[in-house]
Order: structure tokens, then C-alpha cells, then sequence
């Protein structure tokens, strides 16, 4: 399946698709790690400190690197470290937002929640969040009986607010441009400022509100 650009427009003419305002919902801008580490601690057991603690060395590597450079570490760490798997079997529920602590207490996680410890990594890195976005996509999937869509879940990260996005991707753990994705066909974008609709599909009220509990619980975490 072909998207013919779609993803590129969705990601680019934010004018032409309008902006539902978060306000009251303060952009994150990094981590409190002591209070994040007593967060999981209490949650997950001492188990998951190891896979905190490496996600912390990493980040803190990362500070001094460029933005490229930022953006293949995180790819790669998470990519890596964390086992993908569906959230019946993590949550046993059909659709859950974790936060970064929970998915790393977990060890395991949805493209959902592979694209949220994505995005919080690379704010603590001090890439702005005018410069990301959590996309909603369907991707072509091709199996036993043929080529299939299925909901997925990507960040897109902008060097300027014109440029091709970049995809940073756990089906395709290659980092690309978006008009390199031919994959993926948009439904909607967002991130801590706001909600993107475009192409004629609206995101849900749920989803939002999904989103917005969890900021809310990310910030009880330590993530500020």
C-alpha cells in the first residue's frame, strides 16, 4: 500500500489540519530519576532497577551528542531492551498507555508504548517538543494470506518545522524519512501541546483522553 505522500502532509501542514489545544498540560521537559526510581522500585521491585539504570546511563551519554546521534541511541535502546508484546498480555487489557517507568517495569511493551518512551527519552536528551510528534498510522503488514493494515504507533521527529520527518519505528527499526515509509498511512498525530486530525479521520475523544491521563500520571512519576 502506497500513501502517496500522505504521511509527509499530515506531518508538515499542521495549518491545514487544525490544532485541538492541550492547555493546562505543561510540555515535559525532563526526568527526576531519584523520584522515578522510587516510582518503580515500589511498583515493579528492585528486578527492574538494572534496565532503569542502563536507560539512565544511556541518557546520560547521549547529552553531549547531536541530534542525529540522539535520536539512533534512543531508537536502538528501546528497539533492544524492550520485549514488544501486546497489552492483554502486559496489561491484560485491549488498550493501554503506559508510561516510560511502567513499560520499563514491565520490560515489554506495545508500539504505543515503545513511541511514548521514545518521545520522553529524546526530551530528556533536550530535543524541544515542537521537534516531535506521536503518529498514528496504519501499516502494511504482509502475512499468509496477503498483504493487511494494522494500527500502529511511530515518532516523528522534526529538524525544522518544514523538513521530512524522520520515523523512528519498532517494525522498521531503521531510522527514515517519512516519504521513505510508503508502509505507513496516517490517521492522526500528536504530542504534549496538542492533537493533529487530518485526512478525514478525526482521533477519538478516547484517545485523547488516554493521552491525557498519561501526562498526568508521567508527571506523578517524575517526569516533568
Amino acid at each position: 500500500m502506497r500513501i502517496n505522500n500522505a504521511l509527509l502532509r499530515l506531518l508538515l501542514t499542521a495549518a491545514a489540519i487544525g490544532l485541538l489545544s492541550l492547555s493546562g498540560l505543561p510540555l515535559a521537559i525532563g526526568v527526576d530519576f531519584d523520584r522515578l526510581q522510587q516510582a518503580l522500585i515500589s511498583r515493579f521491585g528492585q528486578d527492574r532497577l538494572p534496565l532503569l539504570l542502563d536507560w539512565q546511563r544511556m541518557l546520560g551519554e547521549g547529552r553531549k551528542a547531536q541530534e542525529a546521534e540522539k535520536l539512533r541511541r534512543v531508537n536502538d535502546f528501546i528497539n533492544r531492551r524492550i520485549t514488544f508484546d501486546d497489552d492483554m498480555s502486559v496489561w491484560g487489557q485491549r488498550d493501554y498507555w503506559a508510561t516510560p517507568s511502567e513499560t520499563i517495569g514491565q520490560g515489554r511493551g506495545d508500539c504505543e508504548d515503545l513511541s511514548i518512551a521514545k518521545y520522553y527519552s529524546l526530551i530528556d536528551l533536550g530535543i524541544p517538543v515542537s521537534k516531535l510528534r506521536l503518529v498514528y498510522v496504519k501499516a502494511a503488514q504482509t502475512g499468509p494470506e496477503g498483504t493487511f493494515l494494522q494500527a500502529h504507533m511511530v515518532l516523528a521527529y522534526y529538524a525544522t518545522p518544514s523538513a521530512d520527518p524522520l520515523v523512528l519505528d519498532n517494525l522498521n527499526p531503521q531510522i527514515l524519512p517519512a516519504t521513505r515509509r510508503s508502509d505507513l498511512s496516517p490517521i492522526f498525530s500528536f504530542n504534549s501541546a496538542g492533537l493533529w486530525q487530518g485526512t478525514g479521520n478525526n482521533a477519538s475523544t478516547s484517545n485523547l483522553s488516554r493521552w491525557q491521563d498519561l501526562l498526568a500520571r508521567a508527571r506523578a512519576e517524575g517526569f516533568q
